[in-house]
């Protein structure tokens, strides 16, 4: 069974019912839920419960029946530790891990495609990427 690791834009795509982004995010979640499972960790929770004023309203948005939770493996950390090194030495500015960096590690480490609009996953992490922006698959 495929599994896919939904990326906090896109579950934010569909919450908050964007314009531009978010039926396409919608229908793109339902696709994959219909051949597999989705998955969120708890960084891509805590990102999402930002914007949401209680647990209770954010469990109903994010269900535990359609996302299946997991932890972050701890072979993710070293893998974003790695990817995070890579970017700096490309140049990137950022001084502090980035929660990109554990999301995308956590989908190579653990086999689950990633649902996102973030197209840089592809640069540091041999996964899969569907992005519902363009529809493309890598």
């Amino acid at each position: 069974m495929k599994t896919w690791l939904v990326d906090t834009n896109i579950l934010l795509d569909v919450i908050g019912a964007d314009e531009k982004f978010g039926q396409r995010s919608r229908d793109v979640l339902a696709e994959c839920a219909d051949v597999g499972s989705l998955v969120i960790n708890p960084i891509i929770y805590a990102e999402v419960a930002v914007w949401i004023p209680t647990r209770e309203e954010l469990d109903e948005l994010v269900p535990p029946d359609l996302f299946l939770r997991e932890d972050l493996p701890w072979d993710a950390a070293y893998v974003a530790a790695q990817a995070f090194s890579r970017y700096r030495g490309r140049g990137g500015h950022k001084q502090r891990m980035l929660a990109d960096f554990l999301i995308g590690a956590h989908a190579a480490v653990s086999g689950h495609a990633l649902i996102t609009r973030d197209a840089g996953y592809g640069r540091y992490f041999d996964l899969t990427v569907l992005n519902p922006s363009n529809s493309e698959q890598k």
